[in-house]
């Protein structure tokens, strides 16, 4: 799968070197990436490694919000986010050291990220498209703890999951406090309940899953970034009928958790 986040919907930002021949050597060292008008394209070098894309992006669903409407004009939370494409189809090139490879229809989405910080310790999930025959539905959801002086609050848990063409919404902030949750190291289970349904849900994935990456926090300090896009998910619903359905992804979840702690053993790749 493909996932953009990016902190503005369109941005450009290439390294340009001049002058000396080691400046120039320092420029092709720094990424050179552009997005917009549905086409995402860089290049990236570090570690003796190489990647180069360009990929354009089309279709998909409506925007989708992770936090209640209101929140997005506000002050609270201080990160916010949104998918701005889920379903996308992604078409171009990935090139991996030298190796070519073919894009084609691949599912995805394009994410928007902004704010002041980022948020003090969260799991964020997302599965674009489920196995066997549930390529249409789209799941969203994150669990974060804020840092209030020396007080930590609990576990906030908006849900959003689009299925069989409707979206059931369980991100009222009074919900998302009462939804339950259990994080031991990389395996997150979720439970919330509202709009008709109750919802249980697990992503998981392997130490050997992940990416480890430094977040520079805008008011100072770093964060621990581990993402994964192979991890694994399953949701189960509860009608109010008392029926119930699994959606599973066996491999194509997108799985990010981030905090302080550095005990997580997960090399970091910058």
């Amino acid at each position: 799968m493909i996932y953009r986040r990016a902190r503005k919907r369109n941005a450009q930002a290439c390294a340009h070197g001049r002058g000396s021949r080691a400046a120039a050597a320092a420029a092709s060292a720094r990424p050179c990436s552009a997005l917009g008008g549905g086409h995402a394209s860089g290049s990236c070098e570090a570690g003796g490694h190489h990647i180069v894309w360009d990929l354009r992006f089309a279709g998909g669903q409506s925007p989708l919000l992770l936090l209640p409407d209101g929140f997005y004009d506000g002050g609270f939370p201080k990160a916010k986010s949104l998918v701005g494409r889920p379903l996308a189809r992604f078409d171009g090139t990935l090139t991996v050291d030298g190796l070519r490879i073919d894009v084609q229809g691949w599912l995805g989405s394009q994410n928007h990220n902004w704010g002041r910080q980022h948020t003090d310790r969260y799991a964020w999930g997302q599965v674009a498209g489920f196995d066997d025959g549930h390529g249409e539905s789209f799941l969203e959801v994150a669990s974060a703890k804020l840092k209030v002086g020396p007080w930590w609050t609990p576990w906030i848990t908006p849900i959003v999951l689009r299925h069989r063409g409707h979206e059931h919404r369980l991100n009222a902030l009074g919900r998302s406090l009462r939804a339950r949750v259990s994080l031991r190291d990389f395996d997150w289970r979720f439970e919330s309940g509202g709009d008709g349904v109750r919802l249980h849900g697990r992503i998981h994935a392997e130490h050997n899953d992940f990416v480890g990456l430094r977040y520079a926090n805008p008011p100072g300090g770093i964060k621990q970034c581990l993402n994964s896009k192979i991890a694994r998910a399953q949701v189960t619903l509860r009608h109010a009928d008392g029926s119930t359905e699994t959606l599973v992804s066996r491999g194509r979840a997108a799985f990010e958790l981030l905090g302080d702690d550095t005990r997580h053993g997960v090399p970091m790749a910058c």
